[in-house]
């Protein structure tokens, strides 16, 4: 029989499943057809997605070792003894790799069969950790379960003013975001300035040639808080950490552009994309020769300063800096871009709500949920993480304003009541994973990947994770070994931590999720050990030279 590999992820074996859930008193949902559990807390404790229990062993656990020296390490669901000697093997070639590789720091680690409802193996699965950007699992989870894989954010123009026929409108106009992290060249043809100029022809289009009020950048669909708590300050110029605002462009990323003059010792030019209202003093000059040194950053009054000098043969130079005020950024942009097509705004770019019973103007809609969601995972985007985090926040409260206080409130009840996680088995200021007060213990990552294993939103899911082998963050790991094509997980990474959870199909098609994460200085080793660890997992199988009918992993 040929089995898909997209679709392998939820064959399960119904008679034994049949079997297994009526020795072990386990509820019908079991067998739906798209997981082997209902959800996480339908599973009993000994399956090892429970809460904590008992004390960690001294030594590497082994799944078939008695029951009263393994704390919460225990099998349950083995259809013969003969199962037993290949999920020791792997128990133990997995606990020489965490103990004999790396140095120093600390280990989490949990293999559950998502066929079979077992734990293959566990070492801390109960510690509470830093996640880096496992905690992007979290954040795609409960944005898709509380929006949907089909949701589209809005950034809208409004008026609040009558159109009169010669094109002028008498009031103000409005630029409301809607939390889109889709507001960008990303996804549009035409560079930085795309977004905005799209939405200018749709403004221009309307009959708008004159506005007589001020532009207003509506942000409030947010709290006004910028940046997470537990962002190191050392982390705030970096593009990885850009402002957080309901109202973005470009993922709040502006290049400033310089290009050499026409002689030495001329004045460069020094120009932003996409233009925008940012004051920009700059003071480059020209030399001879084709290298640059340009020191930019924004000063304490907002100007953006540009200095230092360009060769005369050094060609265009653009440098990233992060925007430190979002919506007046995307306002600025969008004014801009309205200027170049001849409709003008007599008055000022400002901060402000859109008045109840306004009206759109025009609407620029982003690409659905789960392409968000898969660029988020697959190239790790922190921007987009902390904006869908604060989205799905924002809808599940009735204040309808996203923040992180509203996004935690929304995860908490998601993994206690839907996953069945313990209640402080996760915990987040931010919805990507670079702050360092987040923690999660491996048993909570894995519990979430077993729920969305059956979720209605699994396919986007799974689909929103790199391939080992072949895509984005794992193109080059684990290549030609048999998790290449088939292991596919969410990568982390900081200066302390190194993680890796997600999906493996065994040789013999039995289906595991995993999550393995480390916490110290020995990042490189650990990086090798979570390689050496997702090919085993690929390899593994309870009978000796059984072959599945398919893979997990194939996007």
């Amino acid at each position: 029989m040929i089995v898909s590999r997209r679709l392998s992820a939820r064959i399960v074996c119904a008679p034994l499943l049949a079997a297994l859930c009526a020795a072990l008193s386990l509820p019908a949902s079991v067998l739906a057809q798209v997981a082997p559990v209902a959800n996480a807390a339908s599973l009993p404790d000994d399956a090892g997605l429970s809460a904590p229990s008992g004390a960690e062993p001294a030594r590497s656990p082994r799944a078939g070792a008695d029951a009263s020296s393994r704390g919460p390490v225990r099998r349950v669901g083995a259809s013969s003894a003969s199962a037993a000697p290949a999920v020791d093997v792997l128990a133990d070639d997995l606990g020489d790799l965490l103990t004999h590789r790396v140095r120093s720091g600390k280990w989490g680690a949990i293999v559950v069969s998502l066929t079979r409802g077992d734990t293959l193996y566990a070492l801390n699965p109960d510690e509470p950790l830093k996640p880096a950007s496992n905690m992007k699992l979290f954040t795609a989870a409960v944005a898709l379960d509380e929006l949907g894989a089909q949701h589209q954010f809005s950034t809208d123009v409004l008026r609040d003013g009558p159109l009169a026929t010669d094109g002028t409108m008498r009031g103000n106009l409005y630029l409301r975001g809607d939390g889109d992290p889709g507001l960008s060249q990303r996804y549009l043809d035409g560079g930085p300035s795309a977004p905005m100029n799209l939405l200018a022809h749709l403004v221009a289009g309307t009959g708008i040639k004159h506005v007589t009020g001020n532009l207003i950048a509506d942000a409030t669909a947010f709290d006004t808080s910028r940046v997470p708590e537990g962002w190191q300050h050392r982390y705030l110029q970096a593009s990885y950490a850009a402002r957080v605002s309901a109202l973005s462009l470009d993922e709040n990323i502006v290049l400033i552009v310089v290009h050499p003059g026409a002689s030495a010792n001329a004045e460069a030019s020094v120009s932003l994309d996409p233009a925008t209202n940012i004051p920009v003093r700059a003071s480059v000059r020209t030399v001879e020769g084709r290298g640059a040194r340009v020191i930019i950053y924004t000063d304490p009054s907002g100007n953006i300063v540009a200095r230092g000098w360009i060769g005369t043969h050094a060609g265009t130079r653009r440098y990233q800096l992060v925007v430190e005020h979002p919506a007046l950024f995307a306002a600025g942009a969008l004014r801009q871009a309205l200027a170049s097509l001849g409709v003008t705004v007599d008055g000022a770019i400002e901060l402000g709500k859109t008045p109840v019973g306004a009206t759109t103007v025009a609407s620029l809609p982003s690409p659905p949920l789960a392409r968000l969601i898969s660029a988020m995972n697959r190239e790790s985007i922190n921007h987009f993480a902390e904006l869908l985090f604060r989205d799905a926040g924002r809808h599940a409260d009735p204040s309808h304003i996203g923040s992180v206080e509203t996004a935690s409130a929304l995860l908490q009840r998601f993994m206690t009541q839907k996953v069945g996680a313990a209640p402080d088995a996760v915990h987040t200021t931010d919805g990507c994973g670079l702050s360092v007060l987040d923690y999660t213990t491996p048993r909570a990552l894995v519990q979430l990947l077993a729920y969305a294993n059956h979720a209605p939103w699994s396919d986007a899911f799974h689909a929103s994770l790199p391939v080992a082998g072949e895509s984005e963050l794992l193109r080059d790991r684990m290549r030609y070994t048999p998790a290449q094509g088939n292991l596919h997980a969410k990568t982390g990474t900081t200066n302390t931590v190194i993680s890796l959870a997600g999906y493996v199909t065994a040789r013999d098609g039995e289906i595991l999720a995993f999550a393995f994460l480390y916490n110290g200085t020995d990042r490189w080793r650990a990086k090798e050990t979570i390689d050496e660890m997702g090919a085993r997992l690929a390899k593994f199988a309870r009978v000796p030279g059984a072959a599945g009918v398919g893979t997990v992993g194939g996007m």
